[in-house]
């Protein structure tokens, strides 16, 4: 027998609070035309007083409530996040935890902002094995505490949120084609959370824990490496761009979002954004938007729509997804 994973539920949550381009003009040395003439960012969602865990707790309660499942139905769940709450225990064990999903096993995944996708591939052969039946992905970011807030090149990129899927089984194949990759030499290109050594037995060397980016080395990396990835892609599975109904790529960059739909020759409509209300939130990026397209009404589950998912990021990391919903 053979077994297939579809994303059954979606679901996203957004911290309250509200920070505008023109509210981080007062604490550093910019404008909301500077931001906005670069990045197409107006505002993003910054926490108050949630951890990543809480966010990544309230979409997995929402899956629940709308597949009418109890948490005790998860198999696995599997968090996609370069914040967590703490190295031990895990994001995706303290959402186990909150929600009571004791028959689960839970894991983070750490892979910047292709954390979603290679989170969700990783799922799908969970599935796939016949081993499991349903599971959470969930991408959940508090970039906010990673952020030098003196640094305006960095500080104004990044919002804080968290989206996901429930994966099930089923007897259609959803997963057509996957491209994963990973290039660790060109790793300082996007930085965080640098630890380093201080026992009694060590040369001290200092941490460098705020997110430090090398931003014309990270759009010339998307541009170049994920939009040949995706062209490979579906060059591999006889498809056209034009085939595709949406490409769900990371918010990051809305120009970077521009040009790549140029360099596919598609309609710039077929490229959604939400990084104007929202900012880079890395891991969470790609569930947030999946979850805004179907509540529009863009997307609908179970539609057989063809789906890109891509996610580029530090490490340097970046995959590919063509997902049929």
């Amino acid at each position: 027998m053979t077994y297939h994973a579809k994303i059954s539920q979606v679901a996203h949550y957004l911290p309250d609070q509200v920070v505008t381009n023109e509210e981080l003009s007062r604490i550093m040395e910019t404008s909301d035309d500077w931001i906005r003439s670069r990045t197409g960012i107006r505002e993003r969602r910054i926490s108050k007083d949630e951890q990543t865990s809480d966010l990544a707790t309230v979409v997995a309660e929402k899956l629940l409530a709308q597949s009418g499942l109890s948490a005790l139905d998860i198999d696995f769940i599997i968090l996609a996040t370069i914040t967590p709450d703490s190295m031990m225990p895990s994001t995706a064990a303290r959402v186990q935890a909150n929600i009571g999903a004791s028959k689960a096993f839970a894991f983070d995944v750490t892979a910047a902002c292709s954390g979603f996708v290679f989170a969700l591939a990783t799922a799908e052969k969970l599935l796939a094995s016949g081993v499991y039946q349903k599971g959470l992905v969930i991408g959940a970011e508090v970039l906010s505490k990673t952020l030098d807030w003196e640094d305006r090149s960095t500080a104004v990129l990044f919002g804080d949120g968290a989206g996901g899927v429930l994966l099930e089984l089923d007897d259609q194949r959803h997963f057509l084609r996957e491209s994963l990759h990973t290039d660790g030499t060109r790793g300082q290109a996007l930085e965080s959370g640098y630890q380093g050594l201080h026992s009694p037995y060590s040369d001290f060397q200092s941490s460098h824990l705020a997110l430090k980016m090398d931003g014309r080395a990270v759009f010339d990396f998307a541009i170049r490496d994920v939009v040949a990835s995706l062209k490979d892609l579906l060059s591999e599975v006889n498809l056209t761009p034009d085939e595709v109904d949406y490409f769900l790529l990371h918010q990051a960059n809305n120009r970077m979002l521009d040009k790549m739909a140029r360099k596919l020759a598609v309609p710039r409509e077929k490229l959604p954004a939400n990084m104007m209300a929202y900012g880079n939130t890395s891991a969470a990026s790609i569930p947030i938007l999946l979850s805004e397209c179907v509540e529009k009404g863009m997307i609908e589950l179970g539609s057989g729509q063809k789906l890109i998912l891509s996610g580029f990021g530090g490490g340097l990391t970046w995959g590919v997804l063509l997902v049929s919903i």
